[in-house]
């Protein structure tokens, strides 16, 4: 039996909750977002129109804002395009980076046939310009194998893209079959953690933060105490 969606702020212009995995981001056949939202916002005698602004992949869990106006659809895909909102990630990779902090930028190249990204050296079309910024927080083991809990600060949201870079340089998330770090006893080990973005109508700035299931594998392998809401990173980009 589902959960009830999980929202944790809503008003006329906008709803902030928590993406369940396996569930797509936006409108489509079979388990969604939008449709799950529009049945709670209906439960409680609200109208159901949402619309998405941002996408999640549909194996990854989290925070995610959707509008309930054209206007603020509007205006919130505009702060997504200019880069002015907030989006923060944990992730448990297999193996350890090199080092405990660094910027990784790259060119990504998306088949859309294969619904799969590459790590490419040079610019074609199709190409397109990825960066993001973690920090190591913790080791752990299972069994033999060394994994590690990052925080993830996303400055461009391409498709697969904390993904496919920690991939391209053998550190697969645990759980992603389809980069090299297949494991039944979980999904994907990603979850969007926080997200802050300006209210399209009031401008005041809104900031919202939740852990991953730390009783779940492989998050609970870390201490609980480690996943905080204060970001690891300076504000400025």
């Amino acid at each position: 039996m589902d959960h009830p969606l999980q929202i944790f702020y809503r008003d006329a212009a906008l709803a902030v909750c928590c993406k369940p995995a396996g569930c797509l981001s936006e409108a489509g056949p079979g388990r969604t977002l939008p449709a799950l939202l529009a049945a709670e916002l209906a439960g409680k005698g609200e109208a159901e129109d949402v619309f998405t602004v941002h996408r999640l992949d549909r194996e990854v869990a989290g925070l995610s804002v959707l509008a309930r106006t054209h206007e603020a659809a509007s205006a919130l895909i505009d702060q997504f395009a200019a880069h002015t909102v907030d989006k923060e990630y944990y992730a448990v990779l297999r193996g350890a980076p090199a080092e405990a902090a660094a910027v990784l930028e790259d060119l990504l190249y998306r088949d859309a046939r294969k619904n799969k990204s590459y790590v490419v050296n040079r610019e074609r079309r199709g190409v397109r310009r990825a960066k993001l910024q973690y920090r190591v927080i913790a080791s752990a083991k299972d069994g033999a194998q060394a994994l590690t809990l990052v925080r993830i600060r996303l400055f461009t949201g391409r498709t697969h893209q904390i993904r496919v870079q920690f991939a391209s340089r053998q550190l697969p998330l645990v759980g992603d079959g389809r980069y090299g770090g297949r494991d039944d006893r979980c999904s994907i080990a990603l979850f969007s953690c926080l997200l802050a973005f300006d209210h399209p109508e009031t401008g005041r700035r809104m900031r919202f933060y939740q852990a991953p299931d730390r009783d779940a594998f492989p998050w609970n392998l870390f201490p609980r105490e480690l996943y905080v809401s204060v970001s690891p990173f300076s504000t400025s980009a």
